[in-house]
């Protein structure tokens, strides 16, 4: 099963739009997604607007691939269970967001093991063709390390 998860604050009616024709074109059904306030209704993907927390994290521990806009909150959790994600920003340029820190984002994770960027609609559907291959990264500990949490106390209250 495939996770796409837009965000619940903005639409992302381009990335909606791209895993939809992609599934419908590989005849994917096994696609869910979080489409937040997107005003594109997917054909092919089983949508839902907004899931509740404990739903979503059962489909993140559930799926084999996440797909998602570049927020940190969702490659985190995606790199939380091992799981590879593709990424793709948002772009400021489109009136996709407020500015375009998710670029930046993106641009930050290149080459790290496990998240796999797609600028564009044509790197998405290029991602998604080699899908069996994408490797997730080593899981990462969904808290910090005690030694740093020691080291921010002491620099906050010193």
């Amino acid at each position: 099963m495939i996770l796409l998860a837009v965000g619940t604050q903005l639409p992302f009616d381009r990335l909606v739009r791209a895993m939809d024709d992609w599934a419908r074109v590989n005849g994917r059904s096994d696609v869910v997604a979080q489409i937040g306030s997107s005003t594109y209704r997917p054909h092919t993907l089983k949508a839902f607007s907004f899931l509740e927390p404990d739903a979503f994290q059962a489909l993140q521990s559930e799926a084999s691939l996440h797909v998602s806009h570049a927020g940190m909150g969702s490659i985190l959790q995606a790199m939380e269970h091992g799981k590879p994600i593709i990424v793709m920003p948002r772009d400021f340029s489109r009136g996709e967001h407020r500015n375009d820190h998710q670029m930046a984002t993106a641009r930050r994770f290149y080459g790290t093991p496990g998240v796999h960027v797609a600028i564009t609609d044509e790197d998405l559907r290029t991602l998604l063709s080699d899908v069996g291959r994408l490797g997730g990264g080593q899981p990462i500990p969904s808290v910090a390390p005690r030694a740093m949490t020691d080291a921010l106390r002491r620099l906050i209250l010193d």
